[in-house]
């Protein structure tokens, strides 16, 4: 099981640090565990002078699966955006041909009050958003920034979306929802964008292959409107690239901290890109107070989606919802009448409950 790490930067090496105890102790019990590493983004950059470089990317290549932290920092804000830390995670995701997102929006019962949310509006939440990754606006030509005949500046960007990358995420999506509520509701912006009009057109034919999954459309903004007011409505969400960045992040703080949640970037083959949804916190970088959970919670999704292993999944995630149960926390989800730790101690907790 050839696991490649990427601490990357901010946060990232310390809450990488606390899944690798993690992978470590389930290999000292005899799971066949090889990790290596490389850096990515900013950290790749300052090496190497690339936020993708090719030792990064030979070693993504040869890979099963790859756990990353997080890239990215202000002091590579003025490099020129082929360098900066964010294109090195664009260029991993396009390399691979990591195009199926899924991200798990679940309310831990102990951490229903840390929701903004009312208890009653999000407790029993279990939402998977299921993004397209490697097309849409963010990589669609042209693209760029230009003199318009006028003389005035102006930028421009493509959405484009072919109908082979629409139906293979939509299987993606109906197969996830047979394993759980059997329902998909497939987010567009219909009434505007031609784009999103072919999307729903190729979804809904989609559908016709999954006659057990129910089958919903929703509009954008609605859709935004509805993880706030009735999330639970919801079982899996598909939707492209742009919009599933903006609506997993909305549902990312349903469940109190964005320090909680997981991602799985996925190709045909399960062979994936593991990282937790939230940046690099730069801030708080180096004083050990980061919230390692949604990393240590990737790699459970890591050993479900690409090795299949998902009893050591369960056993992660169960160890994982001990510590909270125990009163654990980190500053992000901490409340009166629980325990602050650090981010090494919360690592060093869940790897006890294992």
């Amino acid at each position: 099981m050839k696991i490649l790490v990427l601490p990357g930067d901010g946060i990232g090496p310390e809450i990488v640090a606390q899944a690798k105890k993690v992978l470590n102790k389930l290999a000292s019990e005899g799971m066949p565990i090889e990790l290596s590493e490389a850096p990515l983004g900013g950290a790749a950059y300052d090496q190497f002078g690339s936020p993708y470089p090719e030792f990064t990317q030979k070693l993504a290549r040869e890979a099963d699966a790859i756990l990353l932290g997080a890239v990215g920092g202000p002091q590579y804000d003025k490099l020129e955006r082929p360098l900066r830390p964010e294109r090195g995670l664009l260029a991993i995701r396009k390399d691979l041909n990591l195009f199926a997102n899924l991200r798990p929006a679940i309310l831990y019962p102990e951490l229903a009050n840390a929701s903004t949310l009312k208890p009653e509006v999000v407790s029993g939440l279990d939402i998977l958003i299921v993004r397209e990754l490697t097309g849409d606006i963010y990589f669609g030509q042209p693209r760029g920034i230009r003199v318009n005949d006028n003389g005035e500046r102006e930028g421009f960007n493509t959405m484009l979306y072919a109908e082979s990358e629409i139906r293979r995420i939509a299987h993606v999506a109906f197969q996830a929802a047979q394993k759980r509520n059997k329902k998909v509701c497939s987010i567009d912006k219909s009434n505007v964008l031609e784009t999103t009009e072919f999307w729903k057109e190729i979804v809904t034919d989609v559908a016709k292959e999954y006659p057990d999954v129910e089958l919903s459309h929703m509009l954008v903004d609605n859709a935004a409107m509805q993880l706030v007011k009735a999330p639970k409505q919801f079982d899996v969400m598909v939707t492209g690239n742009i919009f599933g960045d903006i609506l997993s992040d909305e549902a990312s703080m349903l469940t109190g901290s964005i320090g909680m949640l997981p991602s799985a970037s996925l190709d045909a083959n399960n062979k994936g890109l593991y990282e937790p949804s939230h940046g690099s916190a730069p801030d708080i970088a180096g004083k050990d107070v980061a919230n390692p959970l949604a990393t240590i919670l990737s790699a459970a999704m890591l050993l479900r989606y690409t090795f299949n292993e998902e009893a050591a999944a369960q056993r992660i995630e169960n160890a994982v919802k001990k510590v909270l149960a125990d009163g654990l926390r980190t500053g992000d989800i901490f409340e009166e009448g629980t325990t602050r730790v650090g981010c090494s101690a919360m690592g060093d907790a869940v790897v006890a409950a294992l």
